[in-house]
């Protein structure tokens, strides 16, 4: 996959023509899939290469001067699109000059970058200037900028849209299931291995330490069952969310996952961490031994848990992580 970031001088090689897909993709959930699957058939049909065009931040977040949490790193989207095929990968700067840009000027250009013959969007796209341009404005202008249009409807779970704001509401609510439904696949992190206090292995339960992203949501503090991906090996796993509380002194937000059946460190090592079920809060516990005595729980727990998954590897497996 070729990707473009923090520059406007992106462009398709002279020849070669694109299916084109633009939105936030934040989650990359199930309503998501629906239109990959469009521009992966539009692709195969019409002999196009796939680009996505998004941004680099949020334009609301731009706009409002806020900070928002997001279910997808711009990291994390990158390692998506590149393992379902994804050609080019757009992530345009979002500048006052891009800010400014009018809906059709916006067309013109990415027909003209990216050499668009068919562009696929959702129901509520938007894009340009106050957000002038949506796919109605987009059929309006495909005869004169020789392109064709594919509109696809949104995907719903129980009777209700599936947008980033749903699964965001489950995650926030500890749903984790429900979550992954929406989504099509664990809610996961990427992130790099680094070392930790090792209070771990002191006490037995040795534990994998990734920090995540300012900008990436986290569901409640506590305890989950879950799964890691170290290189090409998926292992169970039981995890820790939060500010370790028993342990003396000041703690950013970490993740910490006991790994069942790895005995490596994987020091320095880009790893995925997919959750699937939350067990219980983060708390406080009066000593070490206490906090062990939990551990020995919680896994008990999450290997049962996870061994049910097992014999259901369409939820494992099923999408994109």
């Amino acid at each position: 996959m070729i990707y473009f970031k923090d520059t406007m001088e992106f462009s398709l090689p002279q020849g070669t023509c694109a299916v084109l897909t633009i939105g936030k993709f934040d989650g990359l959930h199930m309503g998501h899939k629906k239109l990959l699957d469009e521009v992966m058939r539009q692709k195969k049909e019409k002999n196009l290469k796939t680009a996505i065009f998004t941004f680099d931040t949020s334009p609301q977040s731009m706009i409002t001067h806020t900070k928002p949490h997001f279910l997808t790193t711009n990291e994390e989207k990158h390692l998506v699109f590149e393992s379902i095929g994804i050609d080019y990968f757009i992530e345009c700067p979002f500048t006052e000059e891009v800010r400014e840009i009018e809906a059709e000027d916006f067309i013109r250009m990415t027909v003209e970058k990216l050499h668009v013959r068919q562009f696929v969007v959702g129901t509520d796209c938007s894009f340009g200037h106050n957000r002038s341009g949506n796919a109605k404005v987009l059929e309006h202008f495909a005869s004169k900028y020789g392109y064709g249009v594919s509109i696809v409807e949104k995907k719903q779970y129980e009777g209700r849209d599936i947008s980033s704001t749903f699964v965001r509401e489950e995650i926030e609510k500890g749903n984790i299931e429900k979550a992954n439904l929406l989504l099509g696949y664990p809610y996961f992190f990427h992130g790099e291995v680094k070392m930790g206090n090792r209070i771990g292995n002191a006490i037995g339960f040795p534990t994998l330490n990734i920090y995540p992203a300012p900008e990436k949501m986290l569901p409640p503090f506590g305890v989950y069952a879950s799964s890691v991906i170290i290189g090409d090996r998926c292992y169970d796993s039981v995890t820790n969310i939060g500010i370790r509380p028993t342990i003396e002194g000041k703690h950013n937000v970490s993740i910490e996952t006991n790994v069942f059946g790895y005995s490596g460190n994987a020091y320095g090592e880009m790893v995925t961490l997919r959750l699937f079920h939350f067990l219980r809060p983060e708390q406080k516990f009066g000593s070490l031994e206490e906090l062990k005595q939990q551990i020995a729980i919680d896994s008990g727990k999450a290997k049962e848990i996870m061994e049910g998954y097992h014999t259901k590897p369409e939820i494992l497996y099923n999408c994109y992580v």
